[in-house]
């Protein structure tokens, strides 16, 4: 008589059901990116792909609000949300650290290397001087032959120091240029390809910076956002390279009238960022406001083709920062203050 089976076989292996999982995922974040028209770039992926998993709770709450409210989830409002992500400074950090302990590693071999070949170089001389020394003297007790085994011993060993000399000199040569070479890095790292202004990471470190100088010495810190109005449109009628002009010619109005008190910096896309130092949030609205003035003055021509761009002009956010607490939460406040004055008619600074 057959016995039956003690357990049941499973309809869908566990694998088939992992896949069928991981299916199902690529096929949510695909049609949510479809939906919303998002880019395809892998900060998108990564962060709907956390969102939709249920991997960032925090990022999953944000997206169902924003679309139980009905209201927009575009490139710029994603890029906002993970920008204010408390996890971003602390990977910074990370990477900072981590490059700290490469530079102070190369700054050590470096060191080791050149006191092995200043050692191996005094011993060389000494062992030298030593082969002279009995070519010309000799000893009366032994046989020449001896003699002519311990000195061609020596020049073996004398020519192996010279050959260990030689690699350590080379090896603290190209440590030397690996440190330049990182130091150089670190510099571009900071920098904005296109408008040539500090980037994103640059001011992350900027704003740490600053605000625990708000804590320490009661400093008045200011932090604003700009972004270019209607560039969608620049884009679509001139093209990409054209809208690039368009970005530099801002950049460089706002860095004009940048001083030692104001930092600018490009945070991404058509937004910039700016740091202003020792004024209040009256007088840092006075100081961008007269800057958005000087732009609308400006008249631009696409060189290719001799058309006017128009009126370019950009709208502003700002928020005070009361200390290195409230840091991330002056970013929101003038990030939101930024939407205020897109929604208000561009072309204006609100303050948050």
């Amino acid at each position: 008589m057959p016995t039956k089976p003690l357990l049941k076989p499973l309809d869908n292996p566990p694998m088939s059901r992992a896949r069928e999982a991981r299916r199902e995922l690529l096929e949510r974040i695909s049609d949510f990116i479809m939906k919303h028209d998002l880019n395809v770039t892998g900060a998108n992926l990564a962060a709907i792909g956390t969102a939709l998993s249920g991997t960032n709770v925090a990022l999953g709450e944000a997206l169902a609000q924003r679309e139980i409210a009905r209201e927009p989830i575009d490139q710029r409002w994603l890029d906002t949300v993970m920008r204010l992500d408390p996890e971003t400074g602390k990977r910074m950090n990370e990477l900072e650290q981590l490059m700290d302990k490469m530079e102070y590693a190369l700054m050590r071999f470096a060191q080791t290397a050149k006191s092995a070949q200043d050692e191996t170089c005094e011993h060389r001389g000494a062992l030298g001087a030593q082969i002279e020394r009995m070519k010309t003297t000799g000893d009366p007790n032994a046989g020449n032959r001896d003699v002519s085994r311990v000195i061609d011993l020596s020049r073996a060993v004398l020519d192996r120091l010279s050959e260990a000399e030689s690699a350590m000199e080379r090896s603290q040569a190209e440590t030397d240029k690996l440190r330049s070479s990182l130091a150089e890095a670190r510099i571009e790292a900071d920098v904005d390809h296109l408008t040539r202004l500090p980037n994103r990471r640059s001011f992350e470190r900027q704003l740490i910076a600053a605000s625990q100088k708000v804590d320490q010495d009661g400093a008045k810190l200011c932090v604003a956002f700009c972004d270019v109005d209607n560039f969608k449109m620049v884009n679509d009628r001139h093209g990409h390279d054209a809208g690039d002009r368009v970005l530099v010619a801002i950049a460089g109005t706002l860095n004009d009238h940048a001083c030692n008190d104001c930092f600018v910096a490009r945070h991404g896309g058509e937004e910039f960022v700016l740091l202003l130092h020792d004024v209040d949030l009256e007088g840092a609205w006075r100081k961008l406001d007269a800057v958005r003035r000087a732009q609308g003055l400006k008249r631009m021509v696409n060189r290719e083709t001799g058309k006017s761009f128009g009126k370019i002009t950009f709208s502003g956010g700002i928020a005070q920062v009361q200390g290195a607490h409230d840091a991330r939460d002056a970013l929101a406040r003038a990030d939101a203050a930024l939407y205020q004055a897109k929604r208000e008619g561009r072309d204006r600074i609100c303050t948050g």
